[in-house]
């Protein structure tokens, strides 16, 4: 559909009376405070897409992920899936969101669940990651339904679950299931917040494992009986400062991922525990004094295309390895968590082309083609599905997922609504596409 199209003004006008529509969708999606872990209200978010979706024509199926890490009778993992047919064959586009959202923390100014609007932009948390997305998408496809009811082929739109602890109770069992297969589906927009003027080809990889170190407990006033856990994991933490960290921030990479900080290897020591437990809060009860004979730390290893799993797992346990030769008393375990190998679509591939000549249409300027520093749903649609033409397109700022006070700007999501709508009529309205010449 070109930009100077009578059909293209139109639905580009059907989609600006939406607005106060997408405004509310947001916060009624916000409101819900679907929070990963343990996965609360999955089912009432579920719900609520099922209803909405089914007043617009598609045929839903809720799907429960039984099994799955996480999946319990008290927190279940649901996810809904919805299609609507075109008036005859053709490609099948799909819009894929996570419904669930990361713990609050501290440091919020607006209510973390209240769906604030101010000066134009919808605080909460999930906002940008990726209630707004969600909603961008919604509003997207009505705006194409009721401008373009001709459309060839299907339109799908799922929310899925716990893509923030890895999406294996979602799209990763939707994808074993089928749901993503090339023959079902071929064409998917995840809407994650990567900006409204980007096209996010994939992401590096991860590597998330728990070292624990051990020593000996004895009576805190005679630690020289024992030995101390807490200290061989500060020898740990040492060797990672001095070796591992400034040899990971020499290695580069070619993938285009954002920001800057991230085309470099990287490493978060997630967590650390050692000794007794904490007083539970309230309690007024005295430590006892014991030399700790345990220490464990959780790492979250993001790697390049251009290094290799059995390399990143090596190079750490080489260091450790190194530590116990070296180190007396020292020993230590290892056990990995998960692992995500990095994935990444051809620019040229025909959704990375459609939706970045659609940002050139709407928003009057090239599209960056960008990868994410972490992973989402799309290593599932890749190494399960086996299908390769995936990107995640939407908006939000990718800084402020996670952080105090998340939001999404108004005008960003109508801005990708309208790219989102005019990759429809690209992908399933009669004429050429995107590299084809008539």
């Amino acid at each position: 559909m070109e930009p100077t199209s009578p059909r293209y003004d139109a639905l580009m006008t059907n989609l600006r009376t939406r607005e106060r529509d997408l405004i509310a969708l947001t916060q009624d999606l916000i409101r819900i405070p679907t929070l990963n872990p343990p996965g609360e209200n999955y089912r009432a978010i579920c719900d609520y897409l099922d209803q909405r979706l089914r007043r617009m024509g598609f045929a839903t199926e809720m799907i429960r992920a039984h099994d799955t890490p996480g999946d319990c009778d008290e927190y279940p993992r649901w996810n809904v899936v919805a299609r609507r047919e075109g008036r005859r064959a053709g490609d099948c586009v799909h819009f894929t969101s996570h419904i669930d959202v990361v713990e609050v923390g501290a440091g919020w100014t607006f209510d973390p669940f209240g769906g604030e609007l101010h000066d134009g932009k919808i605080y909460g948390r999930g906002a940008c990651d990726m209630k707004g997305g969600l909603a961008a998408s919604i509003i997207a496809v009505e705006a194409f339904l009721g401008v373009c009811p001709d459309f060839a082929g299907a339109i799908e739109i799922s929310g899925t679950a716990d893509e923030e602890s890895g999406g294996y109770g979602g799209v990763a069992y939707l994808a074993e299931k089928g749901y993503f297969s090339p023959q079902k589906v071929q064409h998917v927009i995840i809407p994650e917040p990567l900006q409204k003027d980007r096209v996010c080809l994939g992401h590096r990889g991860g590597w998330w494992a728990e070292i624990e170190t051990f020593g000996e407990i004895a009576h805190g006033s005679m630690p020289f009986l024992g030995d101390c856990a807490i200290r061989h994991m500060g020898a740990v933490l040492d060797v990672f400062e001095d070796k591992l960290f400034p040899a990971m921030a020499l290695r580069r990479t070619d993938m285009p991922v954002v920001p800057e900080g991230a085309r470099s290897s990287t490493m978060n020591i997630n967590s650390i525990h050692g000794g007794q437990r904490e007083t539970p809060a309230g309690s007024t009860a005295l430590p006892s004094h014991c030399v700790p004979d345990s220490c464990r730390i959780v790492i979250d290893r993001r790697y390049l295309v251009e290094e290799s799993l059995d390399g990143v797992r090596d190079e750490i346990a080489g260091l450790l390895d190194g530590l116990k030769r070296d180190r007396p008393k020292f020993d230590y375990a290892m056990r990995e968590l998960n692992h995500v190998i990095p994935s990444m679509t051809d620019r040229d591939a025909p959704v990375a082309r459609t939706v970045a000549a659609a940002i050139a249409q709407v928003l009057g300027k090239p599209a960056e083609f960008v990868a994410s520093p972490g992973s989402y749903d799309q290593k599932h649609i890749d190494r399960i599905g086996k299908l390769k033409n995936c990107v995640a397109y939407g908006p939000g700022l990718l800084e402020l997922a996670h952080k105090p006070d998340e939001y999404v700007g108004v005008a960003d999501m109508m801005d990708s609504a309208a790219v989102m709508a005019q990759s429809l009529a690209t992908l399933l309205l009669p004429g050429p596409k995107n590299g084809e010449t008539t």
